[in-house]
């Protein structure tokens, strides 16, 4: 859950995340030792009179083409790998549909018969204490802690996007069209995630909440729902 004083990524909670995370590292260090050597560049440009043979060298003009080249590739191979991996989808243990609408989201859990319900955020005078206000839903989506989910998402109405930042997953919701996306949940706990695409007068007033728990739990959870 993020707070209004923190400056980097709420905690990863999935694999794709933990890469997100390192690669954002990875591509910081690498900007800052560019503009470490550029300020250094200019500091000694401005300090020290350069000869033209130095400034035309043409030792000078193959490192300023090798070694924008060599950056390159340092920032596209794992950025490729990371891209792959989020595309690639491993048979699931469970596939939920999710569908926006103005402004709520719908759920099926298509491997359940009759296991389906409407999600939407509870109004900030009903909000019991305790609860993020704007962020609760009045059902939330339960999900077998370390399993590999599926989730095919769609829209009703108008464009919206389903998107849960600390499991590293946001996935365009497309009236007709349906995507899909999937995760594995690391560790038990309540995610929160908003609706990423403006949808309307509402659109901020349609959260997600996602709740992981180990598999026991989520089997009884599903038996009470699918009874009831």
């Amino acid at each position: 859950m993020a707070n209004h004083s923190q400056l980097g990524f709420q905690d990863a909670s999935s694999p794709i995340m933990e890469e997100l995370v390192e690669f954002h590292d990875h591509a910081l260090i690498v900007a800052l030792t560019i503009c470490s050597l550029v300020l250094y560049l200019l500091a000694h440009m401005l300090t020290e009179k350069l000869s033209s043979n130095a400034v035309d060298a043409q030792e000078v003009e193959l490192i300023w083409t090798i070694l924008p080249a060599i950056v390159l590739v340092l920032l596209a191979l794992p950025s490729l790998q990371i891209l792959y991996m989020m595309d690639e989808i491993d048979e699931p243990d469970l596939t939920l549909k999710a569908i926006g609408h103005q402004w709520y989201w719908s759920y099926e859990y298509t491997d359940f018969k009759d296991l389906s319900f409407d999600s939407y955020m509870v109004p900030t005078p009903d909000l019991p204490n305790g609860h993020f206000r704007l962020l609760e839903v009045d059902h939330r989506v339960v999900i077998p802690m370390e399993s590999p989910i599926r989730v095919i998402i769609t829209a009703g109405d108008v464009l919206h996007s389903w998107a849960v930042p600390t499991l590293g997953v946001k996935t365009d919701a497309i009236p007709g069209r349906l995507n899909q996306t999937s995760f594995i949940t690391t560790r038990p706990g309540i995610f929160y995630g908003q609706c990423s695409e403006i949808c309307g007068a509402n659109h901020s007033y349609m959260p997600i909440v996602v709740e992981s728990t180990p598999l026991p739990h989520f089997e009884a959870w599903s038996s009470l729902l699918s009874s009831s």
